[in-house]
């Protein structure tokens, strides 16, 4: 048995140049293609240039990987221990980066098994359709949330403190997050808030300060701006 699995798979695994370069070739531009419309669908207002280029490289990395494995399982069992002993380090992305990443594995590993048709359709037809929920604005809120951030002293009651603000000001407020700071002698009070447009946000700055002592506020321009 060990025989057949690691002597006997080599028979008909030899990858030709032609081969090997078509496969290096459309896999890059079909990287080339995945990160393009991630970059112009990109709705965070500024992406990273080191996973615009990962987008690219990922594709033909897979297909590198499945063309020299081939049929060979002997050489499958060495990538699997090779790739086991590698450890990656990185904060949860995006949900829609991590759907980018699993794009790219799996155009790469269309290329690498020579399903070059099928890679190239399955990739434009995706990228097409991503273009189109883009334009559209497909799951995007009607309402422009905003992150504020309140520092509060501790004899303050954070239930009800800056309630009188917020409802003249704002048209929602959702009380998201509650921590002390300071050794405990202050409270972080983390908001969900879409402000009142009809309002100055100046003026709405300016009456939680009198409310929290002029301690420190931060009002971010986006929800998911920073993190709670």
């Amino acid at each position: 048995m060990l025989e057949t699995l690691f002597g006997g798979t080599n028979a008909g695994s030899t990858i030709s140049v032609v081969n090997a370069v078509l496969t290096l070739m459309t896999s890059f531009l079909l990287g080339g293609v995945i990160s393009f419309t991630y970059m112009k669908t990109c709705t965070k207002g500024s992406f990273s240039q080191n996973f615009a280029l990962t987008l690219v490289m990922v594709p033909t990395v897979i297909a590198v990987i499945i063309l020299l494995i081939g049929s060979n399982v002997a050489r499958a069992f060495s990538l699997a221990g090779a790739f086991s002993i590698i450890k990656f380090r990185s904060a949860p992305g995006d949900p829609k980066d991590i759907a980018y990443v699993l794009f790219t594995l799996a155009a790469g590993l269309a290329c690498g098994v020579g399903y070059y048709v099928y890679a190239v359709l399955f990739t434009f037809v995706l990228c097409i359709l991503m273009f189109i929920l883009s334009l559209f604005g497909f799951g995007s809120s009607r309402i422009a949330q905003k992150l504020l951030k309140i520092t509060i002293p501790e004899d303050l009651n954070y239930e009800e403190a800056m309630d009188e603000v917020l409802k003249e000001y704002t048209r929602y407020y959702e009380l998201k997050k509650v921590r002390t700071t300071d050794l405990g002698s202050l409270y972080e009070l983390v908001y969900n808030v879409d402000l009142d447009v009809n309002k100055s946000q100046k003026a709405f700055i300016d009456a939680l300060r009198c409310r929290n002592g002029n301690l420190n506020i931060t009002l971010s321009m986006r929800a998911d701006a920073a993190e709670y």
